[in-house]
């Protein structure tokens, strides 16, 4: 059966999606402060259980995008999270985005420790002589390792964004992030994913401009 299809310009299509999200949540109230970023997660994805989801470590928000305007650099565990981050917004505030995975001394590293990339890549951006913001949405290993970097006092992050999607290690990953004196965005339970951690980011980034 064929069906017309409304035209709508690229421009609008963002516009008319964030105004169906605001019709659809109804009366659920969200907390003004994280209503970007839980919307921006909802827009990617088209799931609402990210209202419930998504947890916010007390003043995160102030923090973030401290942060980022502070100059503060980001190291994603994927090459999909770092395409995903808007440059352009990046390139105005002056942060660095790093992804470690491909690299042969990450690569030398993970072998010669018997772990994964995921983990030596964390190993490598507690070298970083900067501040840093991660942005994890797939490795719940990179999650477990920042915890353990931070309970030895070798590692103390600006963010963690935290957002592996899976069934095994993911959920308890993102809880051992919960116990830490980090500021954190965490998207509980098995749900997230690479493009949940881009979105959040891409919010944070967002919201700076807005204010």
């Amino acid at each position: 059966m064929k069906t017309e299809l409304e035209q709508v310009l690229p421009a609008e299509i963002e516009k008319r999606s964030f105004e169906i999200i605001t019709e659809e949540l109804g009366d659920r109230k969200l907390d003004e402060k994280y209503a970007p970023i839980i919307k921006r997660v909802i827009h990617t994805t088209a799931d609402f259980e990210y209202v419930d989801n998504l947890v916010f470590s007390q003043g995160v928000l102030e923090k973030a995008l401290n942060a980022l305007k502070s100059g503060a650099c980001i190291v994603t565990d994927t090459q999909m999270a770092k395409a995903g981050i808007n440059k352009k917004a990046l390139a105005k505030l002056g942060v660095e985005i790093y992804n470690f995975i491909a690299d042969e001394d990450v690569a030398r590293l993970a072998k010669e420790n018997g772990t994964t990339r995921s983990v030596a890549c964390i190993d490598k951006a507690a070298m970083l002589q900067k501040p840093v913001i991660f942005v994890i949405g797939n490795a719940p290993t990179a999650l477990v390792r920042i915890y353990e970097l931070v309970q030895e006092g070798k590692l103390q992050p600006e963010l963690v964004i935290g957002t592996p999607v899976g069934f095994v290690n993911v959920v308890q990953s993102k809880e051992m992030i919960m116990e830490l004196s980090v500021p954190y965005i965490i998207a509980r339970g098995r749900k997230g994913g690479s493009n949940v951690a881009a979105a959040i980011v891409n919010a944070l980034l967002y919201m700076i401009y807005e204010r």
